[in-house]
């Protein structure tokens, strides 16, 4: 299989992983959710897990993978501010946790270049 497909795939993968974690480990993520949004942080949880399922989905459908890898780009865009929290909320922490959240944070750049790179080549075998 050529890496270009094989892409979409292991992005895919990726989502499917942190979707199902959101529904096997809810509490950690429900931690992360930022204050301001409306409701219960575990409604949040949910809904992201279940927005990452279909994202992955869609990645795995080459008729509907350029507007997954789209969607999928301004996902990573929008879950930003959750990643923000956790690195204020773990600043003193151990050090390997205060430098995981920290990790996060400029690794949503390649996530979303990853993904719009996928959409550039939806279509393209």
């Amino acid at each position: 299989m050529p890496r270009s497909e094989r892409s979409p795939l292991l992005l895919a993968g990726l989502l499917a992983t942190a979707g199902a974690a959101h529904f096997a480990a809810p509490r950690q993520f429900d931690a992360i959710v930022p204050k301001v949004l409306p409701g219960s942080a575990r409604t949040w949880t949910y809904v992201s897990g279940a927005a990452e399922l279909a994202l992955a989905a869609g990645l795995a459908v080459p008729r509907t993978r350029r507007a997954a890898a789209l969607a999928t780009a301004a996902f990573f865009v929008g879950v930003f501010p959750a990643n923000v929290k956790m690195a204020v909320d773990w600043r003193h922490r151990p050090a390997p946790q205060r430098a995981a959240a920290l990790g996060r944070l400029p690794l949503q750049v390649p996530l979303v270049l990853w993904a719009r790179g996928v959409a550039a080549n939806a279509g393209r075998s």
